[in-house]
This record gives C-alpha cells, structure tokens and sequence, in this order.
C-alpha cells in the first residue's frame, strides 16, 4: 500500500481540491501532491518541472510531468483545460508573477498558490537586525536563494485584485496549522484561493 501521508501545508491544500479533479501542479517537485491527490482522491493531471532529477522522481511514481520552463507561460494548455491550478512555494521563484497569475487563471477554473510570507515577525526582525531572514520558508542565504520574489499576504492581495483575480480564501499558515490572529505577523506560508 502506498505511503498517502503529505506535509502539513500540502495537506491543508488539498483539502481544498475537490475528489475527481483534472489538476495543474507547477513546479511539481518530485510529484508527491498529484501522487497524494491520485491516491486519495481519484484527482488526474498533470506536472510541470524544471529540474531533471524531480522530473526523474516523478516518473518513478507514475505522475505525468513535462519539463517546461514557467517564464515561458502556459500556452501549451487551451482555457479552462484544468479545474485547479497549483503553485506551491514556487511563485516566488518567477520573475513574471503577475503575467503567469493571469495564465493560471486562463487555464484553470480556479487557483491554489502558496508561498513564503516575508512579514513574518521573525523576518521582520532579521531585516531589524540588519539581516536577509533565513527561515524553514526561506531556507537560503541572500546569495544563493532561488527566489526572486518575496511578497506579503497584503502584497499578493493587491496584485490578485490588479490581474482581476477573485480571493476565495486567503489562509495563513504556521507549522501547517491556520493563524487567525495577525496572520500576516505570525504566518509562515500564505495560501490563496483564486478565480477569475
């Protein structure tokens, strides 16, 4: 019997994905969301990685991948071709954030994205401080992180209503748990709801 136990951030997430899902995983990793979501939920879909062992690791579970560079857009999908879009910790790493949020929400009927909160109090701290934060969410030194981007849950709000995106649910989470009180101070990953 396969191993059907995901991270909590991930876990929280597909409680969100509806059973039977035609689902979009950008920067998949080595798979183990759409292996979770085939497993549990009878979800179908697809992969797009860019790193050449992750895509190995997805052919060794059986997730149908295709190595794709995301700046590069999604034109190899026609509208609407995907009930959920995914893009878990992997936004920041975009240059095009805004044009590839507008792609996400043409292809799929809705958008799940999750990425590092850099208002998290700690990190505010170690900008105090005279620091670039290292964190669990943030794993990197200034100098060799690939992220590009670090945005705020208020930051990603504005530019989802900017692109046109309806929020449907904006979480943030500490340790795969919700924070309720001061969420963008006390989150350490924030999880957005999207529609058109």
């Amino acid at each position: 019997m396969k191993k059907t136990s995901l991270r909590a951030d991930l876990a929280f997430v597909s409680k969100r994905i509806a059973p039977n899902a035609h689902v979009l995983d950008i920067g998949c990793g080595d798979g183990t969301m759409l292996d979770y979501l085939h497993t549990t939920k009878g979800c179908t879909g697809y992969g797009i990685e860019i790193d050449a062992e992750r895509i190995k690791a997805c052919a060794r579970r059986g997730i149908n991948v295709i190595e794709h560079n995301m700046e590069k857009g999604l034109s190899l999908f026609a509208d609407d071709a995907f009930d959920t879009v995914l893009c878990l910790s992997s936004l920041q790493m975009m240059k095009n954030v805004e044009g590839l949020l507008a792609e996400f929400a043409r292809v799929g009927r809705e958008t799940i994205v999750s990425f590092p909160n850099f208002a998290y109090w700690p990190h505010r701290m170690s900008l105090l401080c005279g620091r670039m934060p290292v964190s669990s969410e943030l794993p990197y030194e200034w100098y060799d992180t690939p992220n590009v981007r670090c945005a705020t849950i208020r930051d990603f709000t504005e530019l989802a209503n900017h692109v046109g995106l309806k929020v449907l649910e904006c979480v943030a989470l500490h340790e795969g748990q919700p924070v309720h009180f001061l969420p963008n101070m006390r989150g350490t990953l924030a999880v957005f709801r999207l529609r058109k």
